[in-house]
């Protein structure tokens, strides 16, 4: 028989599961919403009639519009941040095929994160000096593995001396581009074809050109 102490991680673990699906429903439909009618006329009744829960319930998991916001705009850069590395470590070790794995992953998770993604960039000056800041740090955070890969690569002579810093950002520009201009890319690429693109025009800023030749997989 499982003792009550045996039992209570699993139950834990239950409630745990059944939050995170629960916040992240009420964050997609704050995104919907958002996207229609923009932060300041969302209501919280149309929000919980969106996501098809109570006001109250809403106000178990957030403070507020703010607080919802913040938390739908974290979720993406947290995205960044969790899954880059994982992506750029499963390409194996060289630098390059490193950095096109996580130019890759970046534009992906972009892709799956589109209106969530213009919504960043169109209502985070709502937030407050910390809401802000918040995300500011965690832009940071969340490019280093792209500053791991191109700094490894110039210490091995395998990519050039570039800035690291405005590389770094210039990858995320790129892979947001895919969200804010995503009316023009869109109706005249696939996704694939954007990332291909994209990685090229990177790859031939930081691979030297007597290297090119033993990356034609991406430069060809």
């Amino acid at each position: 028989m499982t003792s009550e102490h045996e039992a209570l991680p699993v139950e834990e673990a239950v409630r745990a599961v059944r939050t995170h699906s629960r916040r992240k429903q009420i964050l997609d439909a704050a995104v919907r919403v958002m996207q229609r009618t923009g932060f300041h006329q969302m209501s919280m009744q149309m929000l919980a009639d969106e996501a098809g829960v109570s006001v109250g319930l809403i106000y178990k998991y957030f403070g507020g519009k703010e607080d919802i916001l913040l938390a739908t705009i974290l979720a993406i850069l947290d995205a960044f941040r969790d899954q880059l590395e994982p992506a750029i470590a499963a390409a194996g070790d060289d630098p390059v095929d490193r950095l096109a794995a996580g130019i890759r992953r970046y534009v992906e998770i972009v892709d799956e994160n589109l209106d969530a993604t213009v919504l960043t960039y169109r209502e985070s000056r709502t937030l407050d000096a910390a809401g802000r800041a918040r995300i500011k740090e965690l832009e940071v955070e969340s490019s280093a593995p792209l500053r791991a890969v191109l700094d490894s690569g110039i210490a091995a002579g395998v990519l050039n001396p570039v800035d690291v810093d405005l590389v770094a950002f210039d990858v995320m520009l790129l892979a947001h581009g895919w969200a804010l201009k995503h009316w023009h890319f869109g109706a005249r690429h696939t996704l694939d074809e954007y990332i291909r693109m994209q990685t090229r025009v990177v790859l031939e800023t930081v691979v030297p050109v007597d290297r090119r030749g033993d990356y034609a997989r991406y430069l060809g």
